[in-house]
């Protein structure tokens, strides 16, 4: 798939000097980092920590909350 990217010249100057660097096309070094990028952000999704709230009962085994309730402490 083709697309355009719309950068800043001095971005498009650094990645033209990084490709270079590297002796890899700009095609080649944009696809790597989108993909490096992609990766990392799946992996953080992957390990994200879900907290639910404690909730303490004045008699234990019995919990009694309203719908009220519950949408404040899941705000």
């Amino acid at each position: 798939m083709r697309t355009t990217l719309d950068l800043p010249d001095a971005t498009f100057r650094r990645l033209k000097a990084r490709a270079a660097e590297q002796g890899v096309t700009l095609k080649h070094l944009l696809r790597v980092a989108l993909e490096r990028e992609l990766e990392r952000a799946n992996e953080l999704q992957q390990h994200k920590k879900i907290r639910f709230p404690v909730l303490r009962s004045k008699e234990p085994g019995k919990l009694k909350l309203t719908n009220a309730d519950i949408e404040n402490l899941l705000a």
